[in-house]
Formats: structure tokens, C-alpha cells, sequence
């Protein structure tokens, strides 16, 4: 019988190559059939589990981002409304109205109650009175040099508008500040001037440090991508690096996704960003690439170094076993080329002895070990998104009350508008917040305080349905989404709430709710619109004596703004 061409050239080049003996060919085909499955699972799992860890560091991230955010808006909130209370005392705004009469005394009776003020709030650097033009009439601690106010502070104080500065560095404090102001009235009602603040970023900087995940940077940035402070700018220096503009809009275009770029020292990092409600800055959560997929690729080295492991050891053995083969093996290379094709299910029957018998012994046991540690990765796989699936439920939870967190909150909303949007249904937002808490807490402990949460908790739990989302938004501060539900609904169950809670018996003594009630669309047509509705009828049950609920104001229609 004569060789076919190919035949001729193929044994040519395995004579070549050593590899014309059937020992050689053994060895050959024992690598390469235990070489590809191996590498091939090991990479199919390196993949899984690189994407599970990049959508895990994409929740975290994000998750930080909206948290950090959130908290830089309540301190902006905090202040702004500390600084509305402090023009409310006599000090000011009597001692204010002397001075505009030339009365000198007015002016050491107002810095008194000034340095009173900075003795009690750590934040304040400076407090300054200016008169209705922007002048400065005191400031306290007294300088030489007259800080730098914003340019539109004289206007939006005659229009009776809160002042939020752009931050700065300032040299001689060594330190970032920002200038906050509210408008005086004087005993008419008239703006008579304006009461400013210089503020430090110290009580910022530990919610950074405290709520930053390990490995991971935050820091907030200008619209222009400048940082303005976080756990890494420190100074006037760092404050003058820029994010790539790229960068910066591919980190504002992506949605629950990762971004990579190149940080402000230019270390390659992934981050996610959120924007910030009440200051026009963003917040930027990020972590080195190489710290981020260590775990992963540490796997990945592992797995390597295993599948080397294994091919060196089953090289030797089916070198080993191919001195003992002497004749052909065709029920070993069909069962070989199944294995090469992925199949790991093969058994081959063992009907002979001798040589052939011991080495398809041995094959089988390779194939054995290799579906073995196939299930053994699937089972770890398996575990690792059975963990994921936990991870996710917890971070979706406040700890103390049992309600919903915030960022579940914000999703859920979001999801909520779009569906009230396409099927033209309404829904109620109720703003609860627990009356006079730090004032009951510093009085009763903290312990005490806790409960009274956990009990409001269990409150809002019994009285929403399961297709409502109960929340908790920030410290004492409650949030409700009532489905397909009125304002007129809405307003029947915060009064069923309040009255509730207010039945309930604390060992400290009785505890109210104040809370304002929103209806989408009518009082905002996104999910931020609404909330704030909600928050401003809830500041003003807080203004009007607390213990009740305040429904939004009216707004006007698209027609109407449209017309107007």
C-alpha cells in the first residue's frame, strides 16, 4: 500500500522535530490534552471572575461616591441653615441696625456674640457681617487684610438668597476654605446686611477618611476637574492639578459603570463620579487598577502556576508510559480527541492488559482529575455569586432601622419616575424627620436615640405596603415612596404615621414627627425636584412649630411656565 503525499511530508517533519517515536507522540499529545482544557478553564474562570470583582468595585465605588455626596450636600445644608438661625438672634440683626445708625457700642456687643459663635462651631475660621452693598462692617476673628467675598453676595442677599462661595486655598491658614452667607433682616422685615462664614473643611475631611474604602481615593472636584479636597489634596499645589478633560466626561457619561483614566499624579486608576446637589462640584471615588484587581490577578498567577504544575507532571507520566507502548493506540487517540474538543465526560473501557491496559488507566484518571477540577472551579464560581448575591442585599440596607439606604432609595425613585411617566400615575413622597432627636439624644443617650429610630423604622414598615420603599436618607431623616398614590393619599398616611408614633411610649419621654408630602409630577418632574419639595414642606412643619404635616406648594405647569 502505498503513503499518501501528506503522509510522506508529515512523518518528515516529525522525524525533524524527534518526535517520530510513539513514546515522543505520547508525550505530545498527553501536554497538549491536558494543557488546553486546563488553560482554557482557567481562563474562562479568570474572566468571571475579574468581570464579578469589576461589578463589585463599580457598587462600591459608586456606592461611596453617592454617600460621600450626599453627606457634602447635608453639611452645606447644615451650615446654611445654622447661619439662618444665628441672624434670627436680636445680637445681630438689632446690633447691625444701631451700627447702621453710628452707634459704636453696637459693633463690640456683635463681635461678642460673633466670637460666642466660632467658640461653639469648630468649622468656622471667620464670621463677618457685611451691611446690604457688601461691605464688611465686622468680622471676627479681626485680620489685616479684608478676606475676598463673592461678587454677587450684595445681590443675592438683597434677594433674600443663601451665598455658597467657590473654595479656595488659603495660605495663611494653610488649609482649604469656602464662604457661606444668608441675609440679615432687620425688625421690618428689611435685608439689612448679611452675615458671612469662613469654613474649614475639617468635619468634611473625617467623613472622607471614615467612609473611604481601603486602597480607594475621594476627593471632589470643579466643573473643570480641579480638586477642591479629599483624602490626597493637601495643598495649593495638588489643588492646581486638572483630570484629563476626556477623563472627566467619559467619569460624567457613565452610568453604574467603572471608568479608567489616568488619575491626578497620573496613576492608572478606575473611578466613578456624582455630582454633588447643592455646590457645583462632583465627587470622584477611584482606586489604583493594580490594587483593584490584585485578588484577580493573583488568581489568575495562581491558576497558571497550577495548570504548569499539572502539565509537567502528566508530560513525565506519559513519558514514563510511552516506553511501555508498543503497538497502535487508536481507542486512546479517539478518546484524546474528544478531550481536546472540551468533552471531559469520557471513560474509556480497560478490556486488555499489559501496556495499552496501564496506559489507558492512567488516561482515564487524567480525564478524571481534569472534570474533577472543572466542578471544583464551577462550585467556586457557584459560592462566589451566591456571596455576591449577600453582598448585594446587605448593601442595600441600613443597619440600624432595618429600611431601605439611601442609594436604594435614589434607584428605586429613578425607576419609579420612569414608570409614573409612562403610565401618566402619580406617586407621594413623604419627608419624615424625627423632632427635637439631637436634643432627645444628647439627653437620653445614644442608645436611647437609636431606638427611637429603630421603632420609627418599624412604624414606617407596618404602615407602607409592599409596593411602597421605606427608607432611611440621613441621620434622623426619613424618606417614603408611596406607589400609584395622590397627594390627598399621601397626606392620610403621613397623618396616620405621625399620630401613630406619637401613641408610642419612649422611656425618655413622648417623641413627634414632622413631615411635608410631595406628589410626582406635581410638585417636581425628576426625582430631585420632588425630594426637594417634599424637604422644603418639611422645613416648613419644622418652622411652623413641628409635630404636623405640611403638604408642597403648587407649582405651575409646563402650559403655564411655557406661556409665561
Amino acid at each position: 500500500m502505498r503513503l499518501t503525499s501528506w503522509e510522506l511530508k508529515t512523518s518528515k517533519r516529525l522525524a525533524r522535530m524527534r518526535l517520530d517515536s510513539i513514546r515522543s507522540k505520547i508525550v505530545v499529545f498527553a501536554l497538549l490534552a491536558t494543557l488546553i482544557p486546563s488553560f482554557a478553564t482557567a481562563w474562562v474562570s479568570y474572566l468571571q471572575n475579574k468581570r464579578a470583582l469589576t461589578d463589585k468595585l463599580a457598587e462600591q465605588l459608586h456606592a461611596t461616591s453617592f454617600q460621600i455626596g450626599a453627606e457634602m450636600d447635608l453639611w452645606v445644608k447644615s451650615h446654611i441653615e445654622d447661619l439662618r438661625v444665628f441672624t434670627t438672634s436680636e445680637e445681630v440683626y438689632d446690633n447691625l441696625e444701631r451700627i447702621g445708625r453710628g452707634q459704636a457700642s453696637a459693633v463690640r456687643r456683635l463681635n461678642d456674640y460673633l466670637d460666642a459663635v466660632r467658640g461653639r462651631f469648630p468649622d468656622y475660621e471667620q464670621l463677618l457681617v457685611v451691611d446690604p452693598r457688601g461691605r464688611v462692617v465686622t468680622m471676627r476673628p479681626a485680620t489685616n487684610r479684608t478676606p475676598t467675598l463673592p461678587a454677587d453676595l450684595p445681590a443675592d442677599i438683597r434677594t433674600d438668597n443663601p451665598v455658597i462661595g467657590d473654595a479656595a486655598w488659603d495660605s495663611t491658614l494653610g488649609k482649604v476654605v469656602m464662604v457661606l452667607a444668608v441675609p440679615v433682616h432687620g425688625s421690618g422685615g428689611r435685608v439689612v446686611g448679611g452675615l458671612a462664614a469662613r469654613l474649614n473643611f475639617h468635619t468634611v475631611d473625617e467623613t472622607l477618611q471614615q467612609n473611604t474604602p481601603s486602597h480607594a481615593r475621594v476627593y471632589f472636584v470643579t466643573a473643570s476637574g480641579h480638586p477642591v479636597i479629599g483624602t490626597d489634596v493637601r495643598s495649593a499645589l495638588q489643588m492646581r492639578r486638572q483630570i484629563p478633560a476626556d477623563a472627566l466626561r467619559q467619569l460624567s457619561q457613565a452610568d453604574r459603570r467603572l471608568v479608567e483614566y489616568q488619575s491626578l499624579d497620573g496613576t492608572p486608576v478606575v473611578g466613578a463620579l456624582r455630582r454633588v446637589l447643592r455646590v457645583p462640584w462632583s465627587v470622584v471615588a477611584e482606586m489604583p487598577t493594580a490594587a483593584a484587581y490584585e485578588q484577580v490577578a493573583r488568581l489568575r498567577n495562581w491558576a497558571l502556576l497550577i495548570v504548569t504544575l499539572v502539565v509537567l507532571v502528566v508530560g513525565a507520566l506519559a513519558y514514563g508510559l510511552g516506553l511501555l507502548i508498543v503497538r497502535p493506540l487508536e481507542r486512546l487517540r479517539t478518546g484524546a480527541a474528544k478531550v481536546a474538543s472540551g468533552d471531559l465526560f469520557v471513560d474509556l473501557p480497560n478490556i486488555s492488559g499489559g501496556e495499552v491496559g496501564y496506559l489507558t488507566e492512567v488516561f482515564n484518571n487524567m480525564v478524571q482529575r481534569l472534570r474533577k477540577n472543572r466542578e471544583e472551579l464551577y462550585a467556586a464560581a457557584e459560592s462566589l455569586h451566591r456571596k455576591n448575591e449577600e453582598l448585594e442585599r446587605l448593601s442595600i440596607t441600613d443597619g440600624l432601622t432595618g429600611l431601605f439606604n439611601r442609594r436604594h432609595l435614589m434607584q428605586t425613585l429613578e425607576g419609579e419616575v420612569r414608570r409614573a411617566q409612562r403610565q401618566k400615575h402619580p406617586f407621594a413622597i413623604l419627608m419624615v424627620d424625627v423632632d427635637h432627636f439631637k436634643k432627645y439624644n444628647d439627653s437620653h443617650g445614644h442608645q436611647a436615640g437609636d431606638e427611637v429610630l429603630r421603632r420609627v423604622g418599624v412604624l414606617l414598615k407596618e404602615a407602607t405596603r409592599d409596593v411602597d420603599c421605606a427608607a432611611r436618607y440621613g441621620g434622623e431623616e426619613f424618606v417614603v415612596l408611596l406607589t400609584d398614590t395622590t397627594l390627598a393619599g399621601g397626606t392620610d398616611a403621613a397623618q396616620r404615621i405621625r399620630r401613630q408614633l406619637a401613641h408610642e411610649v419612649f422611656p425618655g419621654g413622648p417623641v413627634t414627627l414632622s413631615i411635608g408630602v410631595a406628589e410626582f409630577p406635581e410638585h417636581g418632574e425628576t426625582v430631585e425636584a420632588v425630594i426637594a419639595s417634599a424637604d422644603a414642606a418639611l422645613y416648613r412643619a419644622k418652622r411652623d412649630g413641628r409635630d404636623r404635616v405640611v403638604v408642597a406648594g403648587r407649582r405651575r405647569s409646563k402650559e403655564s411656565r411655557a406661556e409665561a
